[in-house]
């Protein structure tokens, strides 16, 4: 069974950053990209960043270009999100996705409040 299970989000100020962490399960996650999307409150999801398999970050929102960072640790199935200089407008559920065979796979997803 594919498992996504996100974690590293909470309540940070404005500037400050977090790491999230998306730990995959029940497939061989090394073969596959993964994307980190986040749904804010009232508005549509967005997908973030996309890391494919061979570690290829080319993809990144514009509004986050230059403060976030995707990577990946093949070996413990993982997946991160790193967030630096965070806006109020960061504030969103995070979570990451991935299609395997056909089948889109996401996460329960972990919050992140961006507020002083």
């Amino acid at each position: 069974e594919v498992q996504l299970v996100e974690s590293g989000g909470g309540l940070v100020q404005p500037g400050g950053s977090l790491r999230l962490a998306c730990a995959a399960s029940g497939f061989t996650c090394s073969i596959y990209f993964f994307n980190w999307v986040r749904q804010g409150p009232g508005k549509l999801p967005e997908r973030v960043a996309t890391i494919d398999r061979t570690g290829w970050t080319g993809y990144f929102a514009d509004s986050v270009k230059g403060r976030f960072t995707i990577s990946r640790d093949n070996t413990k199935n993982t997946v991160y999100l790193q967030m630096n200089s965070l806006k109020s407008e960061d504030t969103a559920l995070y979570y990451c996705e991935t299609t395997v065979n056909g089948v889109t796979h996401r996460g329960q997803g972990t919050q992140v409040t961006v507020s002083s």
